[in-house]
């Protein structure tokens, strides 16, 4: 069969069939060529799986090494508990106030008063200072 000897009609139809057919095969070849670069580089990872993971694993180690120290160091000094140094105890309230009243009226002493209620002695003096003050202005 010759070329020359076919009908116009038909050779683009074949030459289309064989460009189509062409373009396949290249495509198919590209593609095979592919899947075997992508099947080599998988073989090659999983041949050493553990240099890929290297530099995550010093990074990682580094990190654990850094943390060991902070707990090492908080181990030797541990942390102190903010006091406030000298708070100030209740003051007198009410019912505390008339409680040293009733004992100062039966003749207690302001220190034994003082310890009776676990105040300090100075301010059932002053307590009782106040009291004698507003029972003369009476």
């Amino acid at each position: 069969m010759n070329l020359a000897t076919l009908p116009a009609g038909q050779v683009i139809p074949l030459a289309s069939a064989c460009g189509l057919l062409l373009a396949g095969v290249l495509f198919s070849v590209l593609t095979l060529w592919r899947a075997q670069s992508l099947l080599r580089a998988a073989r090659s990872e999983t041949r050493d799986p553990q240099a890929a993971m290297q530099p995550a694993i010093g990074v990682l180690q580094e990190r654990l090494e850094a943390l060991q120290n902070q707990v090492e160091e908080s181990r030797r000094y541990p942390p102190t508990i903010a006091t406030v140094p000298g708070l100030p105890r209740s003051a007198l309230n009410l019912e505390k106030r008339s409680q040293a009243l009733r004992m100062h009226r039966r003749g207690e002493t302001p220190a034994q008063i003082a310890a009776a209620l676990e105040v300090p002695r100075q301010e059932i003096e002053l307590l009782l200072k106040v009291h004698q003050v507003v029972l003369r202005s009476i």
